[in-house]
């Protein structure tokens, strides 16, 4: 199978050759010959095949010289929107959205959180109200990361508040340049804002950028949640990558900064990491065949855990050459590989692994219920109606 990888690949490069193709044009060309995803379905960027053969495919076309898609830029799309989209869009959404996401030409968010909905996500209060073919859709949400650079945002809204929270859902695509919607930068700690507040006053979304059913809100949101911590945890792929890639990479090339004690918790964490790695892979696979399950919220758990004290030892290491952070100015950030920001934006950034994606507490009230199967905590709000609910 490999083998006919590699023909394609070779045809692929044959028809536009890197060195004089432009960009878009290429990755258009790889999308299309079924090169970007190998496992989506054929038409979508793939062909049907194992996800392990697209390690193959971007190894050949990265020594041939061949543009990436620069999957940094375009996270929550890559890793959220597209296997959502897969799973409940029409086959006109597919065919409408996939390609330019895949290529990075529309970049995608994610309106999920709200100011009193955060941890507990079924509490949205956004409010989606049908008109005709159209939905007028009202609210706040937060912490919503590139909304100033995206085109489009997934979006879970309410629609019916005369039912228990979870049942009154409904998801959406939601064009960010629509009139209504004003996108406000939140500053971090790191000085940039990433992070956005998004008003949405009298958005109208047409009924045919609705994800799945009408009240199947929640359901759809869930599955795009578990995408999220899937591809997030693939954050350790491949081996030494991420934060830990950053850690040994000091340690081989500054002997000098190197003790006894400190050579113990590095191994400790590298093989920490690589565990972790190896669950990260696996769950990819389950995610690459449309079963993401719960038993990404400990991947997830373990990475932002792990990010954080790995950061905090690189810092032990370099000492107050970690300190040199130059720019805490208010500014956007510019989205660049891992390995490209300096330790201390490492060590600042990785706070905010154990609350975006999911609160770590969160991931483990999921663990305990949905994988381990023991009991839930006694909640009085299951079977309330929403608009019931003391707010």
């Amino acid at each position: 199978m490999s083998t006919t990888i590699s023909d394609a690949v070779s045809e692929l490069l044959a028809a536009h050759d890197p060195s004089t193709t432009e960009r878009f044009d290429f990755l258009r060309a790889q999308f299309d010959a079924g090169l970007a995803w190998v496992h989506y379905p054929e038409g979508l960027g793939g062909r049907g095949l194992d996800r392990e053969l697209q390690v193959t495919v971007d190894r050949l076309l990265a020594e041939a010289g061949a543009p990436n898609n620069e999957p940094h830029r375009n996270i929550i799309g890559l890793g959220m929107a597209a296997p959502t989209i897969l799973r409940f869009g029409t086959d006109e959404q597919k065919a409408r959205w996939l390609r330019p996401l895949w290529t990075g030409e529309e970049i995608w968010c994610q309106l999920f959180s709200e100011p009193g909905a955060g941890s507990d996500l079924a509490n949205v209060a956004t409010s989606a109200v049908r008109k005709d073919d159209r939905w007028v859709v009202n609210g706040q949400k937060v912490w919503t990361s590139l909304a100033h650079d995206a085109s489009w945002a997934i979006l879970v809204t309410r629609t019916d508040t005369s039912v228990p929270k979870h049942k009154g859902l409904t998801f959406f695509v939601c064009d960010m340049s629509a009139a209504g919607v004003d996108v406000r930068p939140l500053r971090q700690i790191t000085g940039e804002s990433e992070f956005n507040e998004v008003f949405l006053d009298g958005v109208e979304i047409p009924d045919e950028d609705r994800l799945g059913n009408v009240g199947q809100g929640w359901a759809v949101t869930q599955n795009t949640l578990m995408n999220e911590r899937v591809a997030i945890a693939a954050g350790t792929v491949p081996r030494e990558s991420g934060a830990i890639g950053e850690l040994v990479k000091v340690w081989r090339t500054r002997p000098e900064l190197r003790t006894a004690a400190l050579h113990d918790e590095v191994m400790q964490f590298w093989v920490g990491a690589e565990v972790a790695r190896l669950t990260a892979e696996r769950l990819g696979q389950k995610q690459a065949a449309g079963q993401p399950g719960p038993e990404a919220s400990g991947s997830k758990l373990t990475y932002a855990r792990l990010n954080q004290q790995i950061a905090s030892l690189e810092l032990d290491l370099l000492g107050a050459e970690a300190l040199r952070y130059g720019d805490y100015s208010a500014r956007r950030p510019v989205i660049v590989e891992h390995s490209e920001s300096p330790a201390g934006w490492r060590y600042l950034r990785a706070k905010g692994n154990s609350i975006e994606g999911g609160t770590s507490e969160i991931m483990r009230n999921i663990i305990a219920e949905r994988v381990l199967q023991l009991p839930p905590e006694p909640r009085a709000d299951k079977d309330t109606p929403w608009k019931d609910l003391p707010r």
